[in-house]
């Protein structure tokens, strides 16, 4: 192993770490905001209500996707909208955030958000299960003028499968196994699901 490799590890590792500290890796029976069930969950939020930890981990993120040199951070709310901040804040004071949002579960882009033509672009998630929620503010952004130049998370639970065709970023990146509902193992077992998560929690 490279020292390279073996330092990248080392700071996945202490990133990791800060996730397990703060009780936002979590095991059991979890249904994902993608309906898939899953047997690890990853609650970011409990890490990045801390603001330090918010700041040092979008400047972890800034840092891996900065020769891109986006004058806009994008990101869908609920779980991205911190990430993209910070992201924005650590590339500098040029660089604005905004957020995508559903709109009877069509992500849209609101409150006044804007780009200009081509405007370079990158969007940011907190964590990527299938990718589908980071596909679609790609699809908005452009949509809406800006170009995409590549994508970025905090944690990255498609152990890299998940594919963008532009360059991707991620601190952590985790091999997560996914159940479809009709097959999932921990329901045949008669483990409670529980549904995490913004777009569930009531």
């Amino acid at each position: 192993m490279d020292s390279e490799k073996a330092k990248q590890i080392t700071v996945e590792e202490s990133i990791l770490e800060i996730f397990r500290k703060d009780s936002a890796l979590l095991e059991g029976h979890f249904i994902l905001s993608s309906g898939l069930h899953s047997d690890r969950y990853i609650q970011s939020a409990l890490v990045l209500q801390q603001p330090r930890l918010a700041e040092f981990l979008g400047m972890k993120l800034a840092r891996k996707l900065e020769q891109l040199k986006p004058k806009v951070v994008a990101a869908p709310a609920l779980g991205g909208v911190i990430v993209a901040h910070e992201v924005a804040r650590a590339l500098g004071p040029s660089v604005r955030a905004v957020f995508t949002e559903r709109d009877k579960g069509v992500m849209t882009l609101r409150r006044g958000f804007r780009f200009g033509p081509g405007e370079p672009t990158i969007v940011v998630e907190d964590v990527i299960t299938t990718g589908g929620s980071t596909i679609e503010t790609i699809a908005t952004v452009e949509q809406a003028g800006a170009r995409v130049l590549g994508v970025g998370a905090l944690v990255d639970r498609s152990g890299g499968k998940a594919e963008f065709h532009l360059p991707k970023a991620a601190l952590i990146t985790l091999e997560v196994q996914n159940y479809d509902p009709a097959n999932c193992p921990l329901c045949k077992a008669g483990i409670p699901a529980v549904k995490p998560g913004s777009r569930y929690e009531k």
